[in-house]
């Protein structure tokens, strides 16, 4: 057992969360070279913590020892959202995903594609149209809020413009909690980022207890006859999952998407990505491995322990980098290029080696939904446009935090197909 290299330096002023959420990516490559291993320890939200940047690493984090590095009750997370899947641990995290897990899949999940279907066609039938370039990420957050709303509480833009439009400024207000000092703070004229962050998940739960009395259609009829521990858990996790994480990470993936198949170099990949399903769902997997839309996620240890033989003390956090971990060259090689089809020869059968969306049991729940988003949306544009950057240089420089995306929106124009050119050859 060794000891971790670097240092957590002192409370207060050893800690390094300012240089971290700059630039999290060059603040563990940096540190990756010079300490020359992939798990390395500095001082994150003033506590002492074990950054995993490895494959092997990841997987005795959020596998093997899922019951030792447990979900920090004090995170941000919990108190904008609750309890739930995502904020519990323990006997009570399994109990709740056993109750949600066939929400997500199976025939719950299919009698949702008629939705997703026409939202995708609903929020992407037009982008040709002007003949003027599209800002996507806008555009992608939009339609990852509409299947959201549409599949969680039954909430239409056409129907009900105006209740969408409240729950859409009102999820935005809920998201700003999470990127704000956690400090609630209100008085005459003025209150902090994080008190009304609070205000917009109280109207909110609001709004989810009214559909839940009411409807008894959907995806909210399917949540209220689950066994849940209590009456309001399922108001917990309808907040969850209509939040701004969802379409945001959404977002993130379709902006990528856009942008690495841009152009008409890349159209021999369209091409092939429209003709071949397989093909698709490795382009896919690529980008989520390139382009994760979370940088990762925190553990603690409630116990001492071990990270890649490394002695991790009780109470340490451990923070694993999706970013770092999906170019350790030791499982991808050439970690840095897009290789669709690595998918299909050297890494064929490995995607539950990527963390974009967590790993082992404790995984994002909504992992095949997610899928089934990005293959609608992402077959949509395929067989019904050519793009390409317009202007073609454009700054594509990407920030990581809160969620991964380039720091200046870009902007593509898109080409509509002609027939002919989606018939095989």
């Amino acid at each position: 057992m060794s000891k971790l290299v670097g240092t957590a330096g002192v409370s207060v002023l050893g800690d390094k969360s300012l240089e971290f959420y700059r630039d999290p990516v060059a603040f563990c490559q940096q540190r990756i070279e010079k300490h020359g291993t992939r798990i390395f320890q500095s001082r994150l939200l003033n506590k002492p913590t074990s950054f995993v940047c490895s494959v092997e690493g990841m997987k005795e984090l959020l596998c093997e020892k899922s019951s030792v590095f447990l979900k920090d009750p004090t995170d941000v997370m919990h108190n904008m959202y609750g309890d739930n899947i995502v904020t519990a641990n323990g006997e009570e995290a399994c109990l709740l995903r056993l109750s949600l897990t066939n929400l997500f899949t199976g025939k719950c999940l299919a009698s949702g594609s008629d939705l997703i279907n026409s939202v995708s066609e609903r929020c992407l039938k037009d982008l040709s149209a002007t003949g003027e370039p599209v800002s996507v990420y806008p555009l992608f957050k939009r339609l990852g809020t509409e299947l959201v709303l549409g599949l969680f509480l039954n909430v239409n833009p056409d129907e009900t413009p105006e209740l969408f439009q409240d729950i859409t400024a009102l999820c935005t207000l809920h998201w700003h909690g999470i990127i704000s000092t956690p400090v609630s703070v209100k008085v005459p004229l003025w209150s902090s980022g994080f008190c009304t962050a609070l205000e917009a998940k109280d109207k909110l739960m609001d709004i989810i207890k009214d559909k839940l009395e009411c409807q008894r259609q959907g995806f909210v009829g399917y949540l209220r006859d689950l066994p849940l521990p209590d009456a309001s858990c399922a108001s917990q996790h309808l907040l969850l999952f209509i939040s701004a994480l969802i379409p945001k990470a959404l977002a993130s993936l379709l902006t990528s998407f856009t942008l690495v198949l841009s152009g008409p170099d890349k159209k021999e990949i369209r091409n092939h990505a429209r003709a071949d399903p397989d093909y698709l769902y490795y382009v896919l997997l690529e980008i989520q491995r390139l382009w994760p839309p979370f940088i990762g996620g925190r553990r603690i240890a409630n116990q001492d322990t071990t990270l890649g033989g490394f002695h991790i003390p009780k109470g340490y956090a451990a923070m694993y980098i999706s970013h770092a971990i999906h170019r350790d060259p030791e499982v991808f090689h050439q970690p840095e290029d897009f290789l669709p089809e690595r998918w299909g020869g050297r890494n064929a059968g490995q995607e539950h080696l990527l963390c974009s969306l967590g790993n082992g049991p404790r995984n994002c729940i909504g992992v095949q939904l997610n899928n089934v988003f990005l293959k609608a949306a992402c077959g949509y544009l395929l067989q019904h446009y050519d793009w390409d950057l317009s202007p073609y240089s454009q700054d594509l420089q990407y920030k990581w935090l809160p969620v991964s995306r380039p720091t200046v929106p870009p902007m593509v124009s898109f080409t509509e197909l002609e027939l002919e050119c989606l018939r095989p050859a």
